[in-house]
């Protein structure tokens, strides 16, 4: 008797969870998106005293200036995401393309994970300020920018590593043999084969990019005043955290449950490489 029957029975199982998973991890998400339409004031409005305590009209209190913190809870998560959005999706593209290229093409492999050696030894936060104010008025597009130089070099060492096994595999040489061209074998034999490590590189990437946002958001770099991002409120409201603590708890705990969401959700679509039939005989 095989023990294939007991992996094939679980697979049902796993989709289940994976599906649960994803739908209850979705819906932060889905929140932070609709946000501004659910949100009772508008982001720049008074509607309490500075700092105020939780009660009518404000269920979060107010901030440094009395606005609404929850109304600005709500409208600050859109922007972060979909620049966090096109970040991860341009690193990850540029990381997939550049790492199977590498493995490919020896000599194009080189240059390239020398690049990459040295992006990498440039510290995050110098990379984010050298970018974003040497872009004049740039604020978030720079920020931006800076996060997908700092996450490509990262992306292609990963993707680069994971493809450099398959290069000598019998499709692939099949593939070279046909004369193939390096774009098809990329892209037809080879990426499908990197769908677990390409979906973790894309959290991950996503992760980074919002920590890095965050970042530059909290050190002025980026969003600015009196733009309702997640980051900077997280600056502004500071100096009163011990009259109304959730003005900045709030704001954090958004970036924290959007960047475990996100996890989350790639893990969960991620498919499974770990599973392996057993025989016995």
């Amino acid at each position: 008797m095989t023990a294939a029957l007991p992996v094939a029975a679980r697979q049902p199982s796993r989709r289940a969870r994976a599906t649960a998973l994803v739908t209850v991890a979705v819906l932060p998400l889905l929140l932070a998106l609709a946000g501004p339409l659910l949100a009772p004031h508008t982001v720049d409005t008074p509607v309490t005293a500075p700092f105020a305590a939780p009660g009518d009209g404000a269920a979060l209190g107010g901030d440094q200036l009395g606005r609404d913190v929850l109304s600005r809870v709500l409208h600050g998560g859109t922007l972060l995401i979909a620049g966090a959005l096109l970040v991860a999706v341009v690193t990850t593209g540029a990381g997939m393309l550049l790492g199977c290229l590498a493995v490919l093409r020896p000599a194009l492999g080189r240059a390239v994970e020398r690049c990459a050696d040295v992006a990498i030894l440039l510290p995050p936060l110098l990379g984010i300020m050298l970018i974003a104010l040497a872009w004049p008025g740039g604020g978030r597009r720079a920020v931006i920018a800076a996060a997908v130089v700092l996450g490509v070099p990262y992306a292609v060492r990963v993707v680069a590593a994971a493809a450099s096994p398959l290069a000598t595999a019998g499709y692939v040489e099949a593939a070279l043999a046909r004369g193939e061209s390096t774009a098809h074998i990329a892209l037809r034999e080879m990426l499908p084969n990197l769908r677990a490590t390409v979906l973790t590189l894309f959290g991950l990437r996503f992760v980074e990019a919002v920590y890095v946002m965050s970042m530059a958001g909290f050190l002025q770099i980026g969003p600015q005043p009196p733009a309702s991002d997640w980051s900077l409120m997280v600056r502004e409201n500071a100096s009163g955290i011990l009259l109304n603590p959730w003005a900045v708890i709030a704001p954090s705990l958004a970036i924290a449950l959007l960047a475990v969401t996100v996890n989350l959700v790639t893990l969960s679509l991620a498919p499974d490489t770990t599973a392996k039939a057993v025989t016995r005989s």
